[in-house]
């Protein structure tokens, strides 16, 4: 294993194979000493985590989490890039994914993130799955970070050049006007990335689409945190998966936070902008949703946790094994 992590990209493109100029150098840096030989892991090795971040959720801050701690740890992170970030990938893009994913034993255990909607991987035969992660956001708090990033940027590249960058009409000034970008339309983006790559996933206002990914969310991922929360996320995926995330929660309290991203010039909307949002039948779905999310998280901390003097402590194992037959000699 390579004793740090690769930073790699894959860009999926319709008519390539993802990222084969990345792949070969990979492969060559393996097999520089001698002849290739098949890759025998670990089981503690053989895993996959991907984490199909939800834009403005906090996402990069908790990516950068993960990259600093890949060489420590001794795991690889690797970013899938799509082309003009589409969430949802092409039929044959799903399947050199799956591939990749599943094979690619040199960049095991991996971390795996980008901005694409939940893929199962069950549909194509694979017998051991990636670890599913994520994290959600109020709906409209997300919206808000969002139109702000796109047109001033953030704390983290603030030298580059955003999509909309000029326009300096705020929030509330769009939504007053029925402007584009702040339309309830804009707010359905974290049922269709839990739902997956059916197209009635992104069908907005889909009742199906949520039921998906109400379901996807218990059944497909090992763990979905809240922005609001996130140092409760990262401390339970400490706990549960320390192969990965081992270090992390004292590296987000009290790291130099180079990892913390922060939209800039963001304002917060008026009572009266909420309460117009609120109305629309999309914001009731994806409110349900994150309710949904937040409500399952706080359960499951609920039963991983312990409070004492203002502080969270992680519960020590809370179950033995006894009568063991047949007795040993």
């Amino acid at each position: 294993m390579a004793s740090s992590c690769e930073q790699l990209e894959y860009h999926v493109f319709s008519k390539r194979a993802i990222a084969r100029h990345e792949v070969r150098e990979i492969e060559q840096r393996h097999t520089a000493d001698g002849p290739r030989q098949d890759v025998t892991l670990d089981e503690e090795d053989d895993v996959v985590i991907i984490y199909n971040r939800v834009p403005k959720t906090a996402s990069t801050s908790f990516t950068n989490i993960a990259y600093d701690l890949c060489a420590k740890n001794r795991y690889h992170v690797l970013h899938i890039n799509t082309t003009k970030n589409n969430p949802v990938m092409s039929l044959q893009d799903q399947v050199r994914f799956v591939k990749n994913v599943t094979s690619w034993k040199e960049m095991k255990p991996g971390f795996y993130h980008g901005h694409v909607s939940y893929l199962d991987f069950a549909k194509f035969g694979v017998k051991k799955k990636p670890i599913y992660i994520n994290v959600i956001r109020d709906p409209i708090e997300r919206l808000v970070s969002y139109y702000y990033f796109l047109r001033f940027g953030d704390d983290y590249r603030p030298g580059l050049r955003r999509r909309k960058q000029g326009d300096k009409k705020t929030f509330d000034e769009c939504v007053a006007a029925g402007g584009s970008d702040c339309a309830p339309e804009k707010l359905w983006l974290q049922i269709p990335f839990f739902c997956g790559h059916s197209s009635e996933c992104w069908n907005v206002g889909s009742r199906w689409a949520l039921e998906q990914a109400k379901y996807n969310l218990i059944n497909e991922y090992f763990l979905v945190g809240v922005t609001e929360e996130l140092e409760d996320f990262i401390m339970l995926l400490e706990a549960a998966l320390p192969r990965f995330f081992r270090g992390a929660t004292e590296l987000y309290r009290t790291g130099k936070k180079s990892h913390l991203r922060k939209t800039t010039e963001k304002k917060l909307p008026t009572k009266e902008t909420i309460a117009k949002l609120q109305q629309s039948e999309i914001w009731k779905m994806e409110n349900e949703f994150y309710e949904f999310a937040l409500e399952q998280f706080q359960f499951v901390r609920a039963h991983a946790v312990r409070e004492k003097d203002g502080e969270l402590y992680i519960l020590a194992q809370n179950f033995f094994y006894e009568k063991i037959y047949p007795k040993s000699n």
